[in-house]
């Protein structure tokens, strides 16, 4: 007979390989008709709150560290990191190769990230990296040259390339289709106060000029980084692994009963809450369905926007409508509350009336409007100031929009970990885009960059067509012929 010792020792094992999910569940004693008995509507919701209080916090405040962390350069440019490292030259544009080079091994880190998360467990692999690019954003604060900060941010890409498709997939496993919209809005939301904040943050850590002889940009950098690290072990205790893994303390907030209940919502939802065991080939074939790329390209055309944003509404601000370098960074954030506001609406909307595509539709055309009115009111600082609302608001709304869409409409748990590598895969080819088309030649109009960022929108409006008539086919044709959509009996698309 097992003693407690033994159990503990046997928790202390599993604790340090928690990726590994148990299939154990005595389904004969507890079968998903008789969870669901179990549990009213009104203890229901309040499982799923317990999970939203554990689960979107900590994803939101790691993420909004990470989005802090890769594009806290514009700040920091215009901090004096420009004129202190000879950043301001046209062949190349140096301002331009350091913020490109983030995105190549952000790229080409995507495919095995959502696989290494699976398999060394959310807690440890995600707060790994955080961990080491915190550090690598400290080091940021000591570079000489701008080749040396070349070289980090391609170091930043590797460690930043598997946080985000991450959390993605562990959000994923843990609510019902019509439950993500919210959810993937909130937990974009919080990280969007990096965004918002971000310049006031910078604008504050500046006041440290000359501080053991830094200039106020390496504060930015050392400061934010030291912050990173903190987030990171705050991460490690708070992250929870996967539902399916019932051997992981870090799941333990619920009750047996309540694990059930969660993994037998997503089945009756989708029928993919189990692991299967992995597959390459099955991994890999998620690529042969064009629809994986339609949501990756539509995704990659949203953080077009975001990035160029990101990386170059302050220059904007400060070159192209005039103002100074204190108030630059504080007007970044009303556009950026008035995009929680947006994001949190189209989302709301998009459960409730569950509505897809029509919320991407309206952010994309939203975005359209933002972009034509900074372009050609370039005369009226208040118009163009006015526009940049409008086009934050639409493209950073269809971020956890377009989350939604593509994992409403994709089942299979290796599927949509293959799924969520690609979409973020994309959207940092958009972010190469976003991060080049801007030029400083282009003051004080940014007209190419601009019409680059609202051909991105249409695309977006076009694929969403697409896509809403190739599902529209699909479900007419599974309702008159009784056929299967994506391997399951009963699930329909949502577009």
């Amino acid at each position: 007979m097992a003693t407690r010792a033994d159990a503990e020792k046997f928790d202390i094992i599993t604790e340090h390989n928690e990726a590994k999910p148990s299939f154990d569940f005595d389904k004969s004693v507890s079968s998903d008709d008789s969870i669901f008995e179990r549990f009213s509507e009104e203890d229901t919701k309040r499982v799923i709150r317990k999970i939203d209080r554990r689960l979107i916090p900590i994803c939101g405040i790691m993420y909004c560290v990470s989005l802090l962390d890769r594009t806290n350069l514009s700040n920091a440019a215009i901090a004096g990191m420009t004129a202190e490292l000879k950043l301001q030259t046209k062949n190349p544009d140096r301002y331009s190769v350091v913020t490109l080079v983030f995105f190549i091994t952000y790229v080409l880190g995507q495919p095995p990230t959502t696989v290494l998360t699976r398999f060394l467990g959310p807690r440890v692999f995600l707060g790994t990296i955080t961990l080491f690019w915190g550090a690598t954003m400290i080091g940021f604060g000591f570079v000489k040259d701008w080749k040396t900060l070349v070289g980090l941010r391609v170091i930043l890409g590797v460690l930043e390339a598997g946080f985000f498709p991450g959390c993605v997939y562990l959000l994923s496993t843990w609510y019902r289709r019509y439950d993500m919209g919210k959810r993937y809005a909130l937990f974009y939301l919080i990280g969007c106060v990096a965004s918002a904040f971000g310049g006031i943050l910078a604008y504050g850590l500046m006041q440290m000029e000359g501080i053991r002889g830094y200039g106020g940009w390496r504060w930015i950098f050392i400061i934010e980084g030291c912050i990173t690290c903190l987030i990171a072990f705050l991460g490690y205790i708070f992250l929870t692994s996967f539902p399916d893994n019932t051997n992981s303390r870090s799941i333990r907030f619920l009750t047996p009963d309540e694990r059930r209940l969660v993994i037998a919502r997503v089945n009756q939802d989708r029928g993919d809450a189990d692991l299967e065991p992995f597959n390459l080939k099955k991994w890999a074939s998620g690529g042969l369905d064009l629809r994986v790329w339609g949501y990756g390209i539509c995704f990659g055309c949203a953080t077009t926007v975001t990035y160029a944003l990101a990386y170059f509404l302050p220059i904007i601000l400060k070159n192209g409508l005039g103002y100074d370098t204190g108030t630059s960074q504080c007007l970044i954030a009303p556009p950026y509350a008035f995009a929680g506001i947006v994001m949190f609406a189209t989302g709301w909307a998009g459960d409730k009336y569950r509505q897809r595509g029509a919320m991407v539709a309206f952010n994309a055309m939203l975005c359209i409007i933002g972009l034509a009115v900074m372009g050609w009111t370039y005369q009226d600082q208040r118009a163009r100031y006015f526009g940049i609302f409008l086009a934050t608001a639409g493209a950073n709304a269809n971020v956890p929009c377009v989350l939604t869409y593509q994992a409403n409409n994709i089942r299979g748990q290796w599927k949509r970990a293959f799924c969520s590598a690609i979409l973020v895969g994309m959207g940092a080819v958009g972010g190469i885009v976003g991060s080049t088309v801007f030029r400083s030649e282009d003051t004080p109009t940014y007209v190419p960059g601009l019409s680059v960022a609202m051909g991105a929108q249409v695309l977006i409006l076009i694929i969403v067509s697409a896509l809403t008539l190739s599902f529209r086919r699909a479900n007419g044709r599974a309702d008159r012929e009784g056929g299967v959509v994506e391997g399951i009996e009963g699930f329909r698309y949502t577009y």
